[in-house]
């Protein structure tokens, strides 16, 4: 079993990473190329360290996934084939073809419930007024070369946008180009706020960083101010 790394804080926040690390089990053979596990489709650059400071800003607890997406995708449903993905961005994974039900099983079991056993333990604990998912994006998908991506920074949410609104008007009065549910909608993948977060009531915000902006210890620390005020600011106008 892999359980998250959980950090402590005092904070009436939660932060979770979904997709922070690109460590594969022991055992475990992917069958792609090592240099593949830096790529965006094995690990959110750049948000380990991000959340990790982050947390350390704010005072705040996390919940920060310790494997790689392309071993379990924990921001997706168990019983949704792409937890798993046997391709992502144009990259065939040859260990995750023609998967056994009982290795699939497994790695949910070994991995995704862990995973979010510990947020929901750390909600039951102290139920957080705000719950802040933090992901990295791309520039550009291989598959879509065409495909412009011009945001540094988005907000996602779902049906639930109070804290997204304000986080969307926070980041716009630094300047920013902000995307509004961009990269993508989290009206089509938002597993584990919607989870975890809608489901209870607890406001959240999806955040994504592109992560051309998280490649260096400066850019890391840019953000973690940027996103530290955002927060903040967040949590101080909620309802």
């Amino acid at each position: 079993m892999r359980q998250p790394d959980l950090l402590p804080g005092t904070a009436d926040l939660l932060l979770v990473a979904d997709h922070a690390s690109a460590d594969v089990p022991p055992g475990l053979d992917l069958g792609v190329p090592p240099a593949l596990m830096a790529d965006h489709v094995a690990v959110d650059i750049g948000t380990d360290a991000l959340t990790r400071r982050l947390a350390r800003a704010l005072a705040s607890p996390a919940v920060i996934a310790t494997v790689s997406r392309l071993v379990v995708d924990c921001n997706r449903a168990p019983e949704d084939p792409g937890a798993i993905p046997a391709s992502s961005d144009g990259h065939i994974i040859p260990g995750n073809w023609n998967l056994p039900a009982s290795e699939r099983d497994l790695r949910i079991a070994a991995i995704h419930t862990p995973y979010h056993d510990s947020i929901a333990g750390e909600i039951a604990r102290m139920r957080p007024a705000l719950i802040v998912a933090v992901h990295s994006f791309t520039p550009c998908l291989a598959t879509r070369p065409d495909e412009e991506r011009p945001w540094p920074v988005g907000i996602l949410y779902n049906q639930d946008d109070r804290a997204a609104r304000l986080g969307l008007v926070a980041l716009s009065a630094r300047g920013l180009h902000v995307g509004d549910n961009q990269p993508y909608s989290g009206r089509d993948l938002n597993y584990t706020c919607d989870r975890h977060a809608e489901a209870a009531g607890i406001p959240y915000l999806g955040i994504e960083v592109r992560n051309d902006g998280l490649q260096s210890k400066e850019g890391i620390a840019r953000w973690t101010h940027i996103l530290a005020d955002m927060i903040a600011n967040v949590r101080r106008n909620l309802p």
